[in-house]
């Protein structure tokens, strides 16, 4: 299976404008025969907090149609980060998308503290079953969560995604955790972020992959749009910047 991670630079809170550029991301991911592709936390709208509850929408937007079209024509998997509504508040989400499937919603059930004024906890799913992987999603802080990767090891997971918004002054704490995982748990990790300013930071890009004994087999530079397509049977990795 092939697994694509994307780094983006959204435009804070235009949805419309970062469908567009998301379904640019996914069409340069086909070209690379890819099965999965993730994109940042809350990549639709850029991690702003403060703009959740006015941004919000319903899983079941119609603007993401376009998605479902894509993940039903190329047999892709797509995960696209957005703030949610749900009955008790906000929830940080990434809609995902399989083909000729509903599509389905991963909300973050791990809050950081300076999260929890503006979102309420949500549910997590089980791995996204792919091909002979199974890929367990988690959403920035809940990579520091023991209970969070328990529960994808107890799933059986063979990757392990983590969809962030990390700013320069977290990057190196998450890549260390990540590297953590990886060797403790003899998984595949990946790491998509974003970069450019978000929530009063800069997000600090470095999206990156590890194989299962904790080793960085490549990672994005900390300023450039880009992805990572990671091959899990022949360990190959192609990166592509945006030009």
């Amino acid at each position: 299976m092939k697994i694509c991670s994307v780094q983006t630079k959204p435009i804070t809170g235009d949805i419309e404008c970062n469908i567009a550029d998301h379904k640019a991301w996914i069409k340069l991911a086909v070209l690379h025969q890819t099965d999965c592709i993730i994109f940042p936390e809350l990549s639709l709208t850029g991690y702003e907090p403060e703009l959740a509850k006015k941004l919000a929408i319903s899983p079941n937007d119609n603007r993401l149609d376009d998605f479902q079209k894509l993940s039903d024509q190329h047999k892709i998997v797509i995960g696209v980060g957005v703030p949610t509504k749900s009955k008790t508040g906000i929830c940080i989400s990434m809609i995902i998308f399989q083909p000729n499937t509903e599509r389905n919603t991963y909300s973050k059930k791990y809050l950081h503290i300076d999260e929890e004024p503006f979102f309420v906890p949500g549910e997590n799913i089980k791995p996204l079953i792919i091909n002979e992987e199974q890929i367990a999603i988690a959403i920035c802080y809940e990579i520091s969560i023991q209970e969070h990767i328990d529960q994808a090891i107890k799933h059986k997971a063979t990757l392990y995604m983590a969809s962030v918004a990390k700013f320069t002054n977290g990057i190196e704490k998450a890549n260390h955790r990540l590297t953590e995982i990886a060797k403790t748990h003899h998984i595949t990790t990946m790491m998509s972020n974003a970069i450019g300013k978000a929530d009063n930071g800069q997000c600090a890009g470095n999206s990156s992959v590890w194989d299962e004994v904790g080793h960085k087999i490549g990672q994005l530079d900390n300023t450039s749009e880009g992805i990572l397509v990671f091959d899990t049977k022949t360990k190959k990795l192609t990166t592509v910047y945006r030009q």
